[in-house]
C-alpha cells in the first residue's frame, strides 16, 4: 500500500495524516501505564494526566513503565517549541501581576494536559522572555495577557506549525 506525503508527512494506513511534528511523543506511543519519574504524570488511555491516586496505585505494581514524559525532557535539555516576549514599560511597571498570570494560565493549562509548561521565564535586556513545551501554550499566554492588559500582541507560527512566537508589547 502506497502512503501518501502530505503537508506534515506521510499519512497512516487510514489516511490520516500526522499533523504533530514533536520530536518528543513517539509515533508508536507508549506502553500502558507509563509513569513519569519527573513530575509524576501518568500516561492512560492514550493520554497524560495528573492523577495522583493512581499514580501512587501504579507505582507499586510492577507492570508499570517508569519513563521521562515530553514535557521533562523538552525542560531538561531546553527545547522551547513557543517563545513568548514581553515588552514595553509598562510591563516593568506590572511586573508581578503578568507573571502572576502567565503562572496561573500555566497551572490552568497544565490541569487540562500536563504537557504543556513554562520552561522559565527570563529577562533579556528590556524584555521577558517566556519559553513553553507546547507552541499553543505560547499563543494561550499571549492571548490572555492581551486580553488582561491590552497591549500589542503578534502571534507567529513556523509553516509546520511546529514553533509559536508571541510578542506582546504595551507601551505606557
Amino acid at each position: 500500500m502506497q502512503k501518501d506525503v502530505g503537508k506534515f508527512g506521510i499519512s497512516d494506513k487510514r489516511g490520516r495524516v500526522k499533523t504533530s511534528s514533536d520530536p518528543y511523543i513517539p509515533e508508536e506511543g507508549r506502553k500502558e501505564p507509563s509513569l513519569c519519574s519527573g513530575c509524576k504524570a501518568v500516561y492512560k488511555n492514550k493520554r497524560w494526566y495528573f492523577d495522583p491516586d493512581f499514580y501512587e496505585e501504579a507505582s507499586k505494581d510492577s507492570g508499570s513503565h517508569w519513563v521521562t514524559c515530553p514535557a521533562c525532557q523538552k525542560i531538561e535539555q531546553n527545547y522551547p517549541e513557543g517563545i513568548v516576549t514581553l515588552r514595553g514599560n509598562y510591563l516593568w511597571k506590572h511586573e508581578e501581576e503578568i507573571r502572576n498570570i502567565l503562572k496561573n494560565e500555566e497551572t490552568r493549562a497544565m490541569a487540562k494536559n500536563p504537557l504543556e509548561r513554562i520552561i522559565q521565564i527570563n529577562r533579556q535586556d528590556d524584555a521577558l522572555v517566556v519559553e513553553t513545551t507546547e507552541e499553543k501554550l505560547a499563543e494561550h499566554l499571549g492571548r490572555a495577557l492581551h486580553k488582561a492588559h491590552q497591549g500589542d500582541l503578534n502571534v507567529t507560527w513556523t509553516e509546520d506549525h511546529a514553533r509559536c512566537r508571541v510578542t506582546w508589547e504595551r507601551i505606557e
